[in-house]
């Protein structure tokens, strides 16, 4: 792998570690400022059609100025949301700030940093090597962010002191940013335009992935952390070990990825191996015990994320290399504005229907969609 993996493999990890606490932190810090679970569900959705906006925005730009000019400028929107959690304590300004700031409320990525990670991470690596390194790439994202999980223990009552971090966080991002060696990608005619094989492929995976996104809404990290905090009155410190644990769990994942990718292939443990962790999800929900909830839930996060380098992977090898950037964006636009309109309907199921409800809800959509993601690309070949 190149230096120019190597910068985006730091830039992942600073990012990720600050997302990590904040995704534990935003929810019972909104709550703690006035917001109920409709308006809590309200501002997570505000959060991911920010991040699908920025993620559509930054296409033409990338292709234009590169990738290197677009991450620095996302990294100083951290910076900028950063200050503004600093000076205000009023809850829809804090929203407002979470929005500009492309602040990461799940344990995974779908946003714009991931769109132009994922192309970086491609030209960096040999094709034989891709999932590998993919795994590893997503397995740091995961690791830090559990240690930024962790954090949230040591430092429940000290918010503002998380706030500085992630200041210092965006920072950082835009330094390593800014050491990036430009990639030039020739671009095709306008004949090879017309012509692009795999543009109808691309748009039925986005299709798929928005109908997964949509689904995982419903369980994004931050309700989750809501629906432990309300349903079995866990703290905050708990929550931050639950889910330092969690996202442990998650990277693992990415390993047992990279190793059964090349025995079973790249659809079938894409789609395998989160079909069990959907039926896992829908269990919790059923769980009786606090306990038996948080096993379900690793059991689940040890299987859950298999999926992710698989099908970055398969992304970026279905397609030509002009074509990564518009392909990335895409499909990482479409997943994170289907993700933006559960997590407001989930907070009236769970206020008006049953608390329990969006788990299966979730679950039973991904059920669905691992059904015809598997039917759409088991006989895809990739290039």
């Amino acid at each position: 792998m190149s230096a120019n993996g190597w910068l985006v493999f730091a830039a992942k990890t600073t990012r990720t570690f600050c997302y990590g606490f904040l995704g534990v932190l935003f929810p019972i810090y909104l709550t703690r400022l006035g917001l109920d679970a409709r308006g809590l569900g309200v501002a997570v959705t505000l959060t991911l059609l920010a991040s699908a906006a920025l993620t559509l925005a930054i296409r033409r730009p990338a292709e234009r100025f590169g990738a290197k000019t677009m991450l620095v400028a996302l990294a100083g929107l951290g910076v900028l949301s950063a200050g503004i959690f600093l000076v205000s304590q009023q809850s829809w300004i804090v929203v407002a700030a979470a929005m500009v700031g492309n602040l990461a409320v799940g344990t995974g990525e779908t946003g714009p940093f991931l769109a132009l990670e994922q192309v970086a991470i491609t030209r960096a690596t040999s094709r034989e090597g891709l999932t590998g390194v993919l795994s590893l790439y997503n397995l740091t994202g995961y690791v830090a962010s559990a240690l930024g999980a962790a954090l949230v223990a040591q430092a429940a009552t000290s918010p503002t002191t998380l706030f500085v971090i992630f200041l210092a966080g965006g920072i950082l991002q835009m330094a390593l940013y800014a050491l990036l060696q430009s990639h030039s990608v020739p671009h095709p005619t306008a004949r090879a335009r017309a012509e692009f094989p795999s543009r109808p492929l691309v748009r039925k995976i986005a299709a798929l992935f928005a109908l997964d996104s949509l689904a995982g809404g419903f369980v994004i990290q931050s309700l989750v952390a809501y629906w432990f905090y309300m349903r079995f009155q866990l703290d905050l410190a708990t929550l931050g070990w639950i889910f330092f644990g969690a996202q442990l769990l998650s990277g693992l994942s990415m390993l047992l990825a990279a190793r059964l990718a090349p025995r079973l292939g790249l659809v079938n443990t894409m789609v395998f191996s989160h079909l069990i962790s959907n039926v896992l999800l829908i269990a919790v929900a059923l769980a009786p015990t606090a306990l038996l909830a948080v096993v379900l839930l690793l059991c689940r996060h040890l299987l859950s994320q298999m999926d992710v380098p698989t099908r970055q992977t398969f992304l970026m090898l279905a397609v030509e290399d002009h074509e990564r950037e518009g392909a990335a964006t895409l499909t990482n636009m479409s997943r994170t504005f289907a993700q933006s309109a559960s997590p407001a309907l989930t907070g009236w199921v769970m206020q008006g229907v049953s608390l329990s409800a969006p788990f299966v809800l979730g679950g039973g959509l991904k059920i669905l969609y691992d059904l015809l993601l598997y039917a759409t690309i088991r006989n895809v070949r990739m290039r």
